[in-house]
């Protein structure tokens, strides 16, 4: 049977149970198994009973869909009521917005924010958004908690509680000064958890990545995520504009507010250091390590192009989104988000580049996605409509690669520019062959995240960085040299 979900003003519900892993230790895997059937069984009773559509479940939380808000609160108490003779408590928040519907279910901020609601809540509390509060009849019952900020790194938003029990302080931001983002962090699950595995065991973790990979925006998520385990603070500390590497440790001094040195300002607190865009300052790895070594509760995640090099620190490569996200990020940015098999397509074109795909899709204001793909060809002179209020190097694609091009030394520069002359993947005889690589000067463009290396050994660029580093051979005036030995490299190969 084909579920009609509510359009127009939709009221979401999302349900997750507190504490299931000592739960499943508490009753043994045959108890739990049961006592969470009976659980689904009762909230789905409850959600039906009021007319809510379920939208996905996963595991043991639900999402669900209302066309009312009253109705959608009136669950959330049938829920509660039924629930408090069970072993299993579950936190509830509810959000009300006009999502985008597709084929797909809902597509939009505020599915995020709705399941961001439900997470800052505790077993048996029910939270309830601003704009749900509004949208009730009566708001008879609820409490005003105030303003609280989300970990999902938007604005502050007001929250209510559903009745006047008594609650731990609300799993949201508190002491952090990570910049507020204007949309959700989409996809990236499973990065989130491995990043957050390597931060557990390690002092250092540097997320490293080609530029638009969206190391910055899963490092601000990492950090907020983590803020329960850093009680003295999160603290951003941008470096993009800083081009000595002696200004670095001032900087973190500056973010954490310190009155002198930042090593004797955090001494032994429990903090957390965002440091974004090391890539053009790295001489001061050894600074940061100095730091770290006198701050035993001190950790720090990381941005760069290539990694620190430091005792203590982890790698972590951010590759692109996986076609499926890529797909549903161009959807959250689009003007227009179908025809779907378009759209797919675009986002493989763009390498599901996370700044690259956000370019393509503020063009569908302009553009349907058909006559986007069709002018993809070309894509860095399309994709320009970068948001004003962005970093200069992220505001079009183009400039986001220039600025890990100018930070190559000009052996680097003259390599990256000839490798652009393989249409394809290529391997290392080819490219000492034709392009006079070095084996160090290859290395370093390889961790550098300028050109790559498949599963099969073969190297290559990703589209983009193609574009642009043809562009640059071009305007060298060495193409037509390097072409000459490119052709006549494959005809010696071809008659082998």
């Amino acid at each position: 049977m084909t579920r009609q979900l509510p359009t127009g003003n939709v009221t979401f519900l999302f349900t997750d149970v507190e504490g299931s892993t000592r739960l499943l230790e508490e009753l043994g895997a045959e108890r739990y198994a049961g006592a969470l059937a009976e659980h689904r069984r009762l909230l789905r009773e409850a959600f039906a009973h009021h007319g809510g559509v379920e939208v996905d479940t996963q595991g043991d939380a639900f999402f669900v869909a209302f066309g009312s808000a009253d109705e959608a609160l009136a669950a959330a108490e049938r829920v509660r009521a039924t629930l408090q003779s069970t072993p299993i408590q579950v936190r509830i928040g509810l959000h009300t917005g006009a999502p985008l519907v597709t084929g797909d279910g809902y597509v939009g901020m505020d599915v995020h924010r709705g399941a961001r609601i439900a997470a800052a809540g505790h077993g048996g509390q029910v939270l309830v958004s601003e704009t749900t509060a509004s949208a009730l009849s009566g708001g008879d019952g609820l409490r005003d908690l105030g303003e609280q900020r989300l970990k999902d790194l938007g604005a502050p938003i007001r929250l209510y509680q559903l009745g006047d029990g008594d609650f731990p302080p609300l799993k949201v931001l508190y002491r952090s000064t990570l910049p507020v983002q204007p949309s959700p962090l989409v996809g990236r699950e499973r990065e989130l958890d491995e990043v957050a595995a390597l931060l557990a065991e390690n002092r250092v973790v540097t997320l490293t990545g080609p530029g638009g990979s969206g190391k910055t925006r899963l490092a601000l998520q990492v950090a907020a995520d983590a803020q329960d385990d850093f009680p003295d603070g999160v603290y951003w500390v941008p470096l993009q504009t800083i081009r000595d590497p002696e200004l670095v440790l001032p900087a973190i001094a500056q973010a954490v507010e310190a009155q002198g040195p930042a090593a004797e300002h955090i001494a032994d607190r429990r903090v957390l250091l965002v440091l974004d865009n090391l890539e053009q300052v790295l001489e001061a790895a050894a600074d940061i390590a100095q730091l770290l070594a006198a701050t035993p509760n001190a950790k720090a995640v990381s941005t760069s192009r290539e990694p620190l090099r430091i005792a203590g620190e982890r790698e972590y490569a951010v590759e692109p989104l996986p076609l499926d996200d890529a797909v549903s990020l161009f959807r959250e940015r689009a003007a227009v988000a179908e025809p779907a098999d378009v759209v797919r397509e675009i986002c493989r074109r763009l390498d599901c580049l996370p700044l690259a795909v956000e370019l393509a899709a503020a063009r569908t204001k302009l553009l349907p996605p058909v006559q986007l793909l069709g002018r993809l060809e070309q894509a860095l002179p399309l994709l320009t409509a970068g948001r004003r209020d962005a970093p200069e190097r992220q505001r079009t694609l183009r400039a986001t690669i220039a600025w890990s091009f100018d930070l190559l030394t000009p052996p680097e520069q003259d390599l990256f520019r000839r490798l652009s002359v393989f249409a394809g993947s290529f391997d290392l005889a080819a490219a000492e062959r034709v392009c006079d690589a070095e084996l160090d000067t290859l290395q370093s463009l390889l961790e550098k995240n300028l050109v790559r290396r498949w599963e099969s050994g073969r190297f290559g660029m990703l589209e983009t960085i193609h574009e642009y580093a043809g562009g640059r051979l071009e305007e060298s005036g060495d193409a037509e040299r390097v072409r000459d030995r490119h052709a006549a490299y494959f005809l010696e190969l071809a008659e082998s």
